[in-house]
């Protein structure tokens, strides 16, 4: 197998005792997936007075450092699926204290170990072999991806029934449509979704993990450096099987700003300079690139896109069962992450919302893991958030404001960008905005299903629409790099369908028969009914009986009103002798 290819062999004689340093709790102090209910969650999350006072919400930064020293204390071992972990772990556990440990599959069976300190793991490689190999030409490159050899697979098999391996990826479509349709109301459906969504504390151990594999590969030219993910993998937004972006920060080593020497003398390094940074970018990806398909043990199908706008690396990387992308230096990229992390933290409402509607837009193809003109999950992010910041009152503040509270620390500024905004929570006091997401769900909707996009810019760092400044359909400014609209690729079409689905949604959300679980049971309704392949069959719009319906709002009607308007249009304008109504609305 390719995953496996070049990786050192783990031998488990069962020889020797346990050592005493590994605890004898480890198996029951080991996390439970799902084992807080739902109710349990919105309550926690519902109770903001209780969050706002919590000082454990670390820093964007704080929180990176600590899971990037995890990772370099931790050892991916590829295992055969019947492998007693038990007897694994008592082996392992003789080079030192094992804090965590977990398994699951991929292409194989794989077991992140994390020990207590990086002498642990010094040891557990100074006691691993080169595999033997019919091959003189393997080349002997040493890495913290492992395999087992078990001796005796026969007693293997028969001691212990296969281990447990936890899921890396979400449940299918109908599945969670089944789910959320159990659900007592729409709040506990959005908390639900993102439960079922979100990456786990261990698909997160596992995602640094990788970036320091692929450091330990990139130091043998830069020893200093540090390979960081950013993206959906740590802003709080990530969905169980999203992509791993990752860039390579140079910025890291030492010596770039140290004090002259006394005694008038001082002594540089000698380096080679280049044409231009994009040059300088290109050139280092495209070495670590071929490093990395040449050395790289599980490391397959690596592509190097150098000439993209953003130069990068792609490979897919078969012990985690990720797709990758390697970018040099990208430090815009990573505050946009860290502004979203802070944004998901500052209320339980914002990252439920977002995962509900990522959800629903992906469902009815308004946004594509295929680059294209559809709507980038960043981009509805983002609409989200200005949604927000234009309650009464204001459930997020605006990036101007988060610019204000920030102290000297905080300072950035990034190609002559002023990325600068508060990272510590605890000096970001919110308005008491007490609204369900049920609510703030339907709002959405409507807030979008009658936005001005046609003269209007979003822009989350005033809090306020823009007029446009420029043509394309879509506009939405970028939150450190004002010139650019990171929507650009959207074209009218696709913006017409998220206007149309938007009004559809919120039309049925205000509809009886969507809004509160039915005398049928697990009948779709909710989210639920919004997540079925077209929102107006679920909710039986056309054809069936009519039954009393609750009053209306009045921008409801008007959005009604409008659709009804725009399918009228359609059919008097396909009749070649009529004329158009003269009462079409635009949106």
């Amino acid at each position: 197998m390719a995953a496996s290819i070049g990786a050192s062999r783990l031998h488990i004689t069962g020889r020797g005792s346990l050592l005493g340093n590994l605890q004898k709790n480890f198996f029951s102090s080991r996390r439970k997936l799902g084992s807080r209910t739902v109710a349990e969650k919105l309550e926690t999350t519902l109770n903001k007075d209780e969050i706002e006072s919590r000082d454990e919400r670390k820093s964007f930064y704080t929180l990176q450092e600590e899971r990037r020293e995890q990772a370099e204390r931790s050892v991916l071992i590829s295992c055969p699926p019947t492998i007693n972990e038990k007897k694994f772990l008592k082996h392992l556990s003789r080079h030192g204290d094992i804090n965590n440990c977990f398994f699951y599959e991929t292409f194989g069976t794989y077991a992140v170990v994390e020990f207590s300190d990086k002498d642990c793991v010094a040891s557990l490689k100074e006691g691993t072999r080169i595999p033997s190999s019919q091959h003189e030409s393997t080349v002997p490159f040493k890495t913290r991806l492992l395999s087992v050899k078990t001796n005796n697979l026969g007693d293997q098999s028969k001691t212990q029934p296969s281990i447990q391996c936890l899921k890396q990826t979400p449940i299918g479509i109908n599945d969670l449509i089944q789910k959320l349709s159990k659900e007592d109301s729409i709040d506990q459906q959005l908390y639900s979704l993102m439960e079922e969504y979100q990456l786990t504390e261990e698909n997160i151990r596992l995602r640094f993990l990788v970036c320091s594999l692929l450091k330990d590969i990139a130091a043998a030219y830069f020893p200093e450096c540090i390979v960081r993910p950013f993206g959906s993998s740590v802003n709080g937004f990530g969905k169980l099987g999203c992509d791993l972006d990752m860039f390579l920060d140079l910025d890291t080593i030492s010596g770039r700003n140290l004090k002259q020497a006394g005694g008038g003398f001082s002594l540089e390094y000698q380096m080679k300079g280049m044409p231009s940074e994009r040059a300088a970018t290109q050139s280092v990806l495209s070495v670590i690139g071929k490093c990395v398909d040449q050395f790289g043990p599980g490391c397959v199908g690596v592509q190097k896109i150098l000439n993209a706008r953003c130069p990068l690396v792609r490979f897919s990387h078969q012990p985690s069962g990720f797709q990758c992308d390697l970018t040099a230096n990208n430090r815009v990229a990573m505050k946009s992450t860290e502004l979203l992390y802070l944004y998901g933290g500052l209320d339980g409402r914002v990252r439920a919302m977002v995962f509900g509607l990522r959800c629903w837009a992906r469902v009815h193809g308004l946004t594509s893991a295929i680059a294209g003109a559809w709507l980038t999950n960043f981009s509805l992010t983002v609409m989200v958030i200005f949604f927000l910041q234009r309650r009464t009152p204001a459930v997020l503040p605006t990036l101007d404001r988060l610019r204000d509270l920030a102290g000297p620390p905080d300072k950035s500024v990034i190609e002559g960008n002023d990325c600068t905004f508060v990272s510590d929570f605890s000096k970001i006091k919110l308005e008491k905005n007490t609204e369900t997401l049920e609510h703030l769900l339907q709002e959405f909707f409507e807030f979008y299903g009658n936005f001005g996009f046609s003269r209007l810019s979003i822009d989350i760092r005033k809090g306020k629409e823009q007029n446009k400044p420029e043509s394309s359909p879509l506009h939405i400014q970028n939150p450190f790099e004002p010139t650019l609209n990171v929507s650009k690729n959207v074209n009218a079409t696709q913006l017409e369908r998220f206007v149309k689905l938007c009004q559809e949604s919120a039309w049925l959300l205000q509809q009886g028969e969507v809004r509160g679980r039915g005398a049928a049971g697990d009948a779709p309704w909710g989210v639920a009914a919004l997540l079925l392949p077209s929102v107006s069959q679920a909710a039986g719009v056309a054809g069936r009986k009519k039954r009393k319906r609750e009053p209306a709002s009045e921008r409801i009607k008007s959005l009604l009103e409008s659709l009804k308007t725009s399918k009228a249009a359609g059919s008097t304008a396909s009749e070649g002798g009529k004329k158009k109504s003269a009462s079409t609305k635009p949106h």
